[in-house]
């Protein structure tokens, strides 16, 4: 089975049920769905902003173990650094979060699931998966 990394956002239409989700259908299906780290931890700050309670958080967690997390290994730093490197150079911005899902997909050479495929399409190698 292939495995494909989900950008924030995805997982975020996953959430919320957004009905953006069914763009992606077609791509999402027969396919693991890995997580970045920075994605996981992306999750959590949005559940403190909006006050979950522990109910919602466990059913979160729960539903968090379907997905592969994938970890920061010791050798991705420099990769990022040469992520943010491409950016600054080509006057393109990207966020420090964004920065470390990029290196993840890169990492462990996977292909990128994102619905702002103009966040990434400046990093070089990177494979983008969008119907945005």
């Amino acid at each position: 089975m292939s495995v494909i990394l989900l950008d924030t956002n995805i997982i975020s239409f996953i959430i919320k049920g957004d009905t953006r989700i069914h763009l992606y259908a077609a791509e999402l299906n027969g396919k693991q769905h890995a997580l970045s780290f920075m994605t996981v931890a992306e999750l959590y700050q949005w559940a403190g902003i909006r006050n979950w309670g522990a109910r919602r958080l466990s059913d979160f967690e729960k539903m968090l173990e379907s997905y592969a997390v994938l970890p920061a290994d010791r050798r991705m730093p420099a990769l990022w650094g040469q992520i943010k490197t491409t950016s600054y150079k080509s006057g393109r911005s990207i966020s420090t979060a964004d920065a470390w899902i990029a290196t993840t997909a890169l990492y462990y050479q996977l292909p990128l699931v994102t619905h702002n495929p103009k966040d990434f399409d400046f990093i070089p190698n990177l494979t983008i998966v969008t119907f945005a």
